[in-house]
């Protein structure tokens, strides 16, 4: 029996905008950033009113796809190394978000961990969320935090700040290249 929250059921959303937005934000990390932006979140937020609602709603999806994504090469690595994906991701990702609080207020962190559960288990992220009732205003932070943060962890462990924007773009491409 398909599950209604099954991969295969959950749109893609708009992937690029996401990865910009994630990939930006680890950038400016790496570069020593890591307050507020001003000029960065006007520049955001100019980017998402231009979308539009539906716009919006797609980079959304977007944002999940990319979790989705982290989520399955994170565990093939555990995989390749005999551990499973939840003990191997899930502490060190909520320790992480506890150490956190203005982009994951306690009341965030259960959410924020459960999206990453539900890619853990070949749930759609997306959908997991979507079956709960409507995004909230301030589960957005925490949703592109958690991209990043997978992001991040993925770069760190490939000794490389652009392996997981690659690791996007060269899916991305071969799904181009399919159609």
């Amino acid at each position: 029996m398909t599950s209604p929250c099954d991969p295969s059921l959950a749109p893609a959303g708009d992937v690029s905008a996401a990865l910009m937005l994630v990939d930006s934000r680890l950038q400016a990390i790496y570069e020593g950033h890591t307050g507020a932006d001003a000029d960065a979140q006007a520049l955001t937020r100019q980017l998402l009113e231009s979308l539009g609602r539906g716009g919006a709603r797609d980079v959304l999806d977007g944002m999940c796809t990319l979790i989705y994504v982290y989520v399955c090469w994170l565990r093939e690595v555990a995989e390749d190394h005999g551990k499973e994906i939840v003990a191997f991701l899930i502490p060190s990702l909520v320790e992480t978000m506890r150490m956190m609080p203005r982009a994951f207020p306690a009341p965030t962190i259960p959410t924020a961990t459960a999206l990453v559960l539900a890619a853990a288990t070949d749930l759609s992220p997306s959908l997991w969320r979507t079956q709960y009732g409507g995004w909230t205003a301030q589960e957005m932070i925490p949703l592109e935090a958690t991209a990043v943060l997978l992001a991040e962890r993925i770069n760190r462990m490939t000794d490389d700040h652009d392996f997981a924007a690659r690791l996007v773009t060269q899916l991305l491409a071969d799904v181009d290249a399919d159609s």
